[in-house]
C-alpha cells in the first residue's frame, strides 16, 4: 500500500508461542516466544489464537509439549491455552512500548458443532439458516474467552479486546457446512462464510484502529 507508506505483515503463528523441531519430535514450548521478534517495532500488532488448540490426530502440528522443565505427551489444551497466553502477555508487557505501538488481540472464534449449546439437538450446523435471536447465547461464555479476558485483565500494557465472541456465537447459521470449496464429507462448522461474520470483526477493528 504505497499510496499510505503502509506495509502489512501476516505472521502465521497458530499458538503464538514457538514449536520447535527436535530429534524427537516437534515441541510446543508453552514459555517460549523466540518468534516474537518479527513483532518488535511494529505500529499495530493485532493477535489471534484458539483454533488450532483442539486440534488432534494429523491437524496437530506438534508432538510434544514442554511446560517449564517437563516434556509432556499431551495436556488439558484449555490448560495449556492460558499458559501460552500468559508467555505471550508478558512478553508483550515487557517488549512493547505504548506509546508507539498499539496491541489489539481478536477473541475466540467458536465453533457450532453441538445443537444443545444452542436449545436444539442437533449434532452440527448443518442446515442451520437462521441465527439464534436475541443478545444471549444459550450456551454461555466461551471456556477460551474467559481465558483470554483474564490473562488481558492482568497485564500491564494495555491491549485492546476486540471482543467478537458473542456475536459470532449466535450466528450457527454463518459457516460453511458441507458446501465449502470441494465440498466436505462433514460439516465444517468451524470456518466462515465469506463474505459473512469476519466482515463484521473487520469493521469493528476498523472502528476501533480509528477511536484508539
Amino acid at each position: 500500500m504505497q499510496t499510505f507508506k503502509t506495509k502489512v505483515m501476516f505472521s502465521r503463528n497458530a499458538f503464538l508461542v514457538d514449536i520447535v523441531n527436535t530429534k524427537t519430535g516437534r515441541i510446543l514450548k508453552l514459555n517460549s516466544i523466540q518468534s516474537g521478534k518479527q513483532w518488535r517495532q511494529i505500529d499495530v500488532l493485532i493477535f489471534n489464537t484458539w483454533h488450532w488448540w483442539l486440534h488432534t490426530g494429523r491437524k496437530q502440528p506438534w508432538d510434544l509439549i514442554e511446560d517449564g522443565s517437563e516434556t509432556i505427551k499431551d495436556m488439558d489444551r484449555l490448560v495449556a491455552f492460558e499458559k501460552a497466553l500468559n508467555t505471550w502477555a508478558n512478553w508483550v508487557d515487557t517488549n512493547v512500548d505504548p506509546t508507539k505501538t498499539k496491541v489489539f488481540f481478536q477473541g475466540v472464534s467458536p465453533d457450532h458443532t453441538n445443537g444443545v449449546d444452542w436449545g436444539e439437538s442437533s449434532a452440527s450446523c448443518e442446515k442451520q439458516t437462521k441465527p439464534v435471536m436475541g443478545s444471549k447465547y444459550p450456551g454461555g461464555e466461551h471456556k477460551a474467552e474467559i481465558v483470554v479476558e483474564k490473562v488481558i485483565r492482568r497485564m500491564i500494557n494495555p491491549v485492546y479486546l476486540l471482543n467478537v465472541t458473542r456475536l459470532s456465537q449466535l450466528r450457527k447459521d454463518g459457516h460453511p457446512s458441507y458446501y465449502g470449496i470441494g465440498g466436505h464429507k462433514v460439516p465444517d462448522c468451524s470456518h466462515w462464510c465469506l463474505a459473512g461474520v469476519p466482515d463484521t470483526w473487520n469493521q469493528l477493528l476498523y472502528a476501533a484502529l480509528i477511536q484508539t
